[in-house]
């Protein structure tokens, strides 16, 4: 909900009595609500936990998200109805972002392709990256480096590593790139080399750098496509990104 502008351009385009806006601060649905009555429009308002879905007002035909999260709430899933459509932007403690137009397929299960452009929002608060102190960089076991650190700094690419080591942070720029996990306290970085190419220092039970390794290779494999390229399938094994179709390589959300 926010500012109410979102809310404001649903009523106006289906009518107030359709839809439902839920906003997890009071004070903030407060002053939504008040921007929406100046506008002419007055809305179902709910203030609660928009990861839940707001059962009592479904089902659903459309579901849309004007915030980001790590992966999809199963309450979605069932308040949405068959064939009906959840539109919701993807992120992660790195802060990478892809846009999806999902279907829902049956309860509990969706599909769906990522779209094209650059889109960013807030990420909703219970999966935001949880807290850490100062970053120390600790010896650890150095190796040349086999991708140029500096498709991190990609778009796309960042957001294959993410999917890649969904738990790190990525942090850095251009050849000097480090991933942070906070929970094992895993850490990689990279350096240029004086001579040329690059050389990665991994520390910790997670080899960071040896996961977002992999995957990029994988998405230059595949011809390194924009998140356009990219799909998502959600059902009782999980959720899965994948490049190009279904049966195609992937990474499974952290849920």
């Amino acid at each position: 909900m926010c500012t109410g502008y979102s809310s404001a351009l649903g009523a106006l385009r289906l009518g107030e009595r359709n839809l439902v806006s839920i906003e997890v601060d009071p004070g903030v649905a407060e002053r939504a609500a008040a921007s929406l009555k100046t506008a002419g429009f007055s809305p179902a308002l709910v203030v609660g936990n928009g990861l839940a879905g707001h059962e009592d007002g479904g089902p659903y035909d459309r579901l849309i998200a004007t915030c980001s999260i790590r992966h999809l709430p199963l309450p979605w899933l069932y308040q949405v109805t068959p064939e009906g459509k959840i539109l919701v932007t993807f992120s992660g403690w790195s802060f990478a972002f892809g846009q999806a137009l999902l279907t829902v397929t049956e309860p509990g299960c969706a599909t769906g392709r990522f779209l094209p452009g650059h889109i960013s929002f807030m990420i909703a608060r219970q999966h935001d990256r949880p807290p850490r102190g100062n970053l120390t960089l600790l010896a650890g076991d150095e190796r040349p480096a086999e991708i140029n650190p500096a498709l991190l700094s990609d778009w796309t690419g960042k957001w294959v590593a993410q999917l890649a080591a969904p738990s790190a942070e990525v942090l850095g720029s251009g050849g000097h790139q480090i991933l942070m996990d906070v929970a094992t306290g895993s850490h990689a970085r990279t350096r240029p080399n004086p001579d040329g190419g690059w050389t990665v220092t991994q520390r910790g039970p997670l080899r960071l750098w040896d996961q977002v390794e992999d995957a990029i290779k994988e998405w230059q494999s595949q011809g390194a496509p924009h998140q356009e390229g990219f799909g998502i399938t959600i059902d009782g094994d999980g959720q899965r990104v994948w490049i190009g179709n279904e049966d195609g390589p992937g990474w499974n959300l952290p849920v």
